[in-house]
C-alpha cells in the first residue's frame, strides 16, 4: 500500500484473480463437468456423440480422446485432462474415458475432503500411498499369458460397443496378424501398420497386406503398373524447376533467345532425370512435386513414379525397403535405393493404391478397413487403433486383467483394507480414492441401464470369492471375467489410474488462478461478473 493508502496494481486493470477455495473449485467443477460429459460413452452400451465444427463437418463417436479433441475446450484445468487422454491414447491406445473419469471422481472426492477441513497437501499425500498401493494390487491380480488366443480377446474386449460387435472377431484377427507382423524382439512399432480407409462394400471386405500401402496412384497413367524386382528411390528433392526467391525479369529480345530459354529448361529437367535412371532406379517415391515434362521423360525411361507422398508413408517405406531419403539429387547413387519384390497398382472401389510387397525388411504390414460410408469407417479405425495398442502393450508386456470393472472393484476393496493400517487423515483420502475408483463398475452397469447399487453390492459380494468378478453387460449379471475372456493389458489400468492421479495432484495443488479478461469470458465469466458456464460465482479480491 502507498501512504495514502491507495492500492497499487501489479497486473493489469482487466485481470482477475481467483484465490485459495475459489480457484480450487473453478479447477474442480471444470474437471468434473469434463468428466461427464464423456460418462456416458463408457462400456458397451455406451453412447455416442455427434460433434460438429464451424465448416459443418461431423465426427459421431464414443472414443473419449476424439470427442475431447474436437471439442473446443479453453478452461485451463480441463485442458489437463485433455492432455492427459491424450498421454493415456500414446501409451496404450485404450482406457482415454476411463482415465477421464477416474480424474474427475478423484477431484470430486478431494472436493468433499476440502469441504471437511482437509488440507489439499494431506489429501496428496493419501493419495500417493494409494496409489502405490494399486501397484502392488495389480502385479496380485494379472495374469500372464501373451499368446495369439489371449491377443484375440484383449482386441474383440476393445472393440466391443463400438457399434460392429458382429465382425470384432474377424477385426480383432487382422489386428493380432497385423502386429505379431511388426513385433521384433519383444517390441511393436506401430508405426509399421498402415491402416488405409476405404468407404464403399463392408466391413468384411476388410484385409491385411504384407508391405506398404500407399494412398495415391501413378503420377501419370502411361506408367507402368506393375514393376518386379523394384529399386526404389525416395526423393525430397522436387523435380521441377525452383522459382525465383525475388522479383526477376527476363528481356528477350529474339525468338532465339526464347528457344535457348526453353532449352536451357528443359535440359536441367532431363539431367534430373538422367540422375535416376543412371541410379538403377526403376520406382520413385518424391515426397514433393515432379514437373510435367519429368514425368514424360520417367515414363519414357520406363519409372513408376509417385509424387507428394507423405512423410509418414516415405518413413515406413525407408524401413521396409532400406531406401534411403535424398534431400538432394545430385547424391543419389545406387547406394541409397531400397528393395521391394514387387510394386504394382490396383484400385479398390473407387480408389487407386500403390502396393510395395516382398520388401527387404518384412517387418511392414498394411490393413485394408473397409466400410459403408466414410462415418463407419473413421469409427472403425479409431477402434482398431486402440485394439492395435492394446494387443501391443499385451505382447510387450506379457500382462492382462480381467475387464467388465473387476480390477477397480478388486483395487477398491483391498485399498480399504489398506487404509485400516495408515494413521492420520491420509486415511481418508485412501478410502475417497477406493469409492473413486468404484465409479467404472457403477458407470458401466448405469451405461448398460442396470441398478448401479445392485450391480456393486453384487459385485463386492462376488470379489469375497474372486478377484475377476466383473460385470457381463450383455446378460446384466456379475460373472468370471478371465472365463468369459474379456480381457485388458494391465497397462491400461496402470497407466489410467496412474496419470489420473498425477494430473489431480497438479490440480489441487493450484491455490491462485489469474487470467486475462478474455481468458475468463471463454471459460464462462462475461464482463457482467456473472458466470454462464455452470461455474459457482466467486468474488475478486483487489490486484494488490
Amino acid at each position: 500500500m502507498a501512504e495514502n493508502n491507495q492500492p497499487i496494481y501489479i497486473l493489469p486493470e482487466d485481470t482477475r484473480r481467483f484465490l485459495g477455495r475459489d480457484a480450487q473449485r473453478m479447477n474442480i467443477l471444470a474437471g468434473k463437468v469434463l468428466a461427464e460429459t464423456i460418462r456416458t460413452t463408457l462400456g458397451p452400451k455406451g453412447m455416442d456423440k455427434m460433434l460438429t465444427d464451424n465448416l459443418g463437418d461431423v465426427v459421431i463417436t464414443n472414443d473419449g480422446t476424439t470427442i475431447l479433441q474436437e471439442m473446443d475446450i479453453a478452461h485451463p484445468a480441463a485442458k489437463i485432462l485433455v492432455e492427459l487422454s491424450k498421454k493415456q491414447e500414446n501409451v496404450v491406445g485404450d482406457g482415454t474415458t476411463t482415465t477421464v473419469i477416474i480424474a474427475g471422481e478423484l477431484l470430486a472426492k478431494a472436493e468433499n475432503l476440502l469441504d471437511n477441513g482437509i488440507h489439499s497437501s494431506t489429501i496428496i499425500l493419501g493419495y500417493r500411498k494409494a496409489m502405490a498401493k494399486v501397484y502392488e494390487i495389480l502385479e496380485d491380480i494379472s495374469i500372464d499369458a501373451k499368446d495369439d488366443e489371449t491377443l484375440l480377446k484383449v482386441a474383440m474386449t476393445a472393440m466391443t460397443g463400438k457399434g460392429f460387435d458382429y465382425s470384432k472377431e474377424q477385426l480383432g484377427k487382422l489386428v493380432v496378424d497385423a502386429v505379431l507382423k511388426v513385433e521384433e524382439e519383444g517390441k511393436v512399432d506401430k508405426d509399421n501398420i498402415n491402416v488405409q480407409r476405404i468407404s464403399g462394400g463392408s466391413i468384411s471386405d476388410s484385409k491385411i497386406i504384407d508391405g506398404v500401402l500407399i494412398d495415391k496412384g501413378r503420377a501419370v497413367n502411361n506408367m507402368p503398373k506393375e514393376i518386379k524386382n523394384a529399386k526404389i528411390a525416395l526423393l525430397k528433392y522436387p523435380i521441377e524447376l525452383k522459382d525465383l526467391e525475388t522479383d526477376g525479369k527476363i528481356k528477350i529480345t529474339s525468338p532465339t533467345q526464347i528457344q535457348a530459354f526453353t532449352s536451357n529448361e528443359k535440359k536441367l529437367i532431363k539431367d534430373m532425370v538422367n540422375k535416376i535412371v543412371d541410379s538403377g532406379a526403376n520406382v520413385l517415391f518424391a515426397q514433393k512435386g515432379i514437373d510435367d515434362l519429368a514425368l514424360h521423360y520417367l515414363s519414357k525411361a520406363g519409372i513408376l513414379a509417385i509424387k507428394r507422398t507423405k512423410k509418414s508413408d516415405i518413413k515406413r517405406l525407408e524401413k521396409a525397403t532400406g531406401a534411403k531419403l535424398i534431400t538432394n539429387i545430385n547424391d543419389l547413387d545406387a547406394t541409397h535405393l531400397g528393395e521391394a519384390g514387387i510394386v504394382h497398382e490396383k484400385k479398390i472401389f473407387d480408389q487407386e493404391l500403390i502396393f510395395v510387397e516382398k520388401s527387404k525388411n518384412p517387418k511392414a504390414t498394411s490393413i485394408i478397413l473397409r466400410g459403408s460410408t466414410k462415418y463407419v469407417t473413421f469409427e472403425i479405425e479409431r477402434a482398431l487403433d486402440d485394439a492395435l495398442g492394446v494387443v501391443s502393450a499385451t505382447l510387450e508386456d506379457g500382462k492382462v486383467v480381467g475387464g467388465g470393472g473387476s480390477p477397480e472393484i478388486e483395487i477398491a476393496k483391498q485399498l480399504k483394507k489398506y487404509a485400516e493400517t495408515i494413521s492420520g487423515r491420509e486415511q481418508l483420502a485412501i478410502e475417497e480414492f477406493a469409492k473413486a475408483l468404484e465409479s467404472i463398475p457403477s458407470t458401466l452397469a448405469e451405461n448398460a441401464g442396470l441398478d448401479t447399487i445392485d450391480m456393486l453390492v453384487a459385485l463386492r459380494g462376488a470379489h469375497e470369492k474372486s478377484k475377476y468378478a466383473g460385470l457381463d453387460i450383455s446378460k446384466g449379471e456379475v460373472a468370471d471375467m478371465k472365463e468369459l475372456g474379456i480381457l485388458e493389458p494391465e497397462r491400461t489400468k496402470k497407466q489410467a489410474i496412474g496419470s489420473a492421479t498425477e494430473a489431480v495432484e497438479m490440480i489441487l495443488r493450484i491455490d491462485d488462478l489469474i487470467a486475462a479478461r478474455g481468458g475468463l469470458e471463454q471459460t464462462g465469466t462475461d464482463d457482467d461478473g456473472l458466470d454462464h458456464s455452470g461455474m459457482p460465482p466467486t468474488g475478486m479480491p483487489p490486484m494488490m
